[in-house]
């Protein structure tokens, strides 16, 4: 994953779920891709 996906990736975690920036930074790209993706799943099931 890029730096600046993760960037993106944190941006939104943090967004939506209300993540702090400091507990997200130090998890492993895998970590945060799997946040991401169930975090962003159940956003869209909320939007649509």
């Amino acid at each position: 994953m890029s730096r600046q996906e993760r960037k993106n990736m944190i941006e939104f975690i943090e967004r939506v779920k209300g993540f702090e920036k400091d507990a997200l930074v130090y998890m492993t790209d895998a970590e945060i891709e799997h946040i991401y993706d169930t975090t962003y799943f159940q956003f869209e099931e909320i939007v649509e």
